[in-house]
Formats: C-alpha cells, sequence, structure tokens
C-alpha cells in the first residue's frame, strides 16, 4: 500500500469501478486491510456514492466494529485476507459479462476463463469457481477462504467476481482484466480460436507468479 489515506483510495478506486459500468445499482463490495481491522463498503450503498467519512469497519472474523452497517458480504472480505495475509485489498463485483460468465453451466471448475490473452495469466493468473451459495452465506464465506489460499481471484456462481491484491490498482486490474476477458469469450462465440499454449501459459506464470 501507499502512503495515501486508504478510506480515500477506497472510495477513489470504487468510483472508477462504478464509472466503467461495474458495478450496476447497489451491487458489489470493495474492502482493505488496515491495523487494526477492515475498512469495508457499507450494506446498501453505491459504488459511486461512497464517502471516505462513512465507511464500515469490521475485524478478521468480518464482525461489526464501528461505522454503518456492513455489507452482509464482509464474513467473505475477512476470509480472503486470513487466506492471505499479504493482500490488502478485496474488491467483489457484479459486472455484466463475469455475472454472465458465472451463470453458465459446465464452466471448469479449476479456471473459468480460457487463456485468450498474456494478460489474463498476468493479472488473473487462475479463475476457480466456488458454487452457489446465498449472498452473506457463512459456508459461502468458507469457500471463498479454502479457495483463497491458492488463488487471488475467482468467480461465485450465479453471483459475479472476486478479487484481491496487495494494492487498490493491483486488484482493480485484476477485477478488470476478469470483465474484458469475459467479454472477449461472449463475443468469440464458438469461433475457432487460437489459445495460448500451455507452455506459453507456463512461461507466463514463471514470470508473473
Amino acid at each position: 500500500m501507499t502512503d495515501a489515506d486508504p478510506r480515500v483510495e477506497l472510495v477513489r478506486v470504487a468510483r472508477t469501478l462504478h464509472e466503467a459500468g461495474y458495478s450496476p445499482g447497489t451491487s458489489g463490495n470493495i474492502s482493505v486491510r488496515v491495523d487494526d481491522g477492515i475498512i469495508v463498503s457499507p450494506t446498501g450503498a453505491r459504488f459511486g456514492s461512497l464517502d471516505s467519512a462513512n465507511l464500515s469497519v469490521v475485524d478478521l472474523d468480518g464482525l461489526h466494529v464501528a461505522g454503518p452497517k456492513p455489507t452482509k458480504e464482509a464474513l467473505f472480505h475477512a476470509a480472503v485476507y486470513r487466506a492471505r495475509p499479504g493482500d490488502r485489498v478485496v474488491i467483489h463485483l457484479h459486472s455484466p459479462y463475469a455475472s454472465a460468465l458465472s451463470c453458465l453451466a459446465g464452466l471448469d471448475p479449476a479456471d473459468a476463463l480460457p487463456a485468450y490473452t498474456p494478460y489474463y495469466i498476468m493479472r488473473v493468473g487462475r479463475l476457480p469457481v466456488i458454487d452457489y451459495f446465498p449472498p452473506g452465506d457463512a459456508s459461502l464465506a468458507d469457500a471463498i477462504e479454502a479457495t483463497a489460499v491458492g488463488s487471488r481471484a475467482m468467480l461465485l456462481a450465479n453471483h459475479g467476481s472476486l478479487v484481491s491484491g496487495p494494492t487498490f490498482d493491483a486488484a482493480a486490474a485484476a477485477a478488470e482484466e476478469i470483465e474484458e476477458t469475459a467479454r472477449l469469450h461472449f463475443t468469440l462465440g464458438n469461433r475457432d480460436v487460437r489459445l495460448l499454449s500451455t507452455s506459453e501459459v507456463d512461461e507466463l506464470r514463471l514470470r508473473y507468479p
């Protein structure tokens, strides 16, 4: 993280994602881990209208500590931080193409998207699929925690995307890459596509672990 105020940075990145059309209505949530807990967007808040002085705080169990009532999905933000202590930002989006992808049957549970571009491998790595649970369900947080140990990104079935990263910009770049790769997936449809080869993917993963 930089020396910038994490509350101000959270609002900045949320507004950028909102303006890109990645958080329709009051969907999605965003958080940052700080020394004394997790700052997270409040329940029912729009990404484009967040106020740095009016954010929620929860502990590493996702329990409300201060500020307005947090998003009901604070539980799974806390789960990611427990699994990935080196990460400081979590972004969950209901962006259109990633959400559409999450509703498809037959996705590879280990990686929902093919290796179309090097940027998907570099910024996302893999996109494992989490089985469907109702939003805010403790079982969803458990499944996310188990998966987050090995992946900084995941797709929640019939729900949306979830990413974490060491900085706001790294997490946002991964979230944006998932949405744009999902858009590419639907655009290409059933056309004959050249995917990156196994050796090309392995080389990228060595360079950008």
